[in-house]
């Protein structure tokens, strides 16, 4: 490029941001919602991504991004409302980071847990 010289933006090129980075974001995001565990704690997927609730999964088509979470709450909790903040940080994550617009946020709740279920390290409480 010449200086001074305008580059259209057909010129320019496009940038693309990898489903994985995105899936990254998300799943910050829920974790910043929920204020739960510090980027980067937690195992990690043979694959590379985040396999710690909550962790994300992403279908990414030109501009926009639909995301799957996972995540594991405590009870009792009003679910619904932490569900809510989930979607909404996330949202506005990926449009903030990635320029993506995020239509849809489906959020599955894999597990919850109580006091008392932490304290005895059981799964279940009977």
């Amino acid at each position: 490029m010449r200086e001074g010289r305008v580059v259209e933006a057909a010129e320019r090129g496009a940038t693309h941001i990898a489903d994985r980075v995105v899936a990254k974001i998300a799943s910050q995001a829920a974790r910043e919602a929920l204020n739960g565990t510090e980027p980067g704690a937690g195992g990690r997927h043979p694959g590379g991504e985040d396999h710690t609730p909550p962790y994300a999964t992403v279908a990414v088509h030109e501009d926009s991004a639909r995301v799957r979470v996972s995540v594991e709450l405590g009870y009792p909790s009003d679910i619904g409302a932490q569900c809510g903040a989930v979607r909404r940080r996330i949202a506005e994550r990926v449009r903030e980071l990635a320029g993506m617009d995020v239509p849809e946020v489906a959020v599955t709740v894999e597990r919850l847990h109580s006091a008392h279920t932490r304290r005895a390290g059981r799964e279940r409480v009977l």
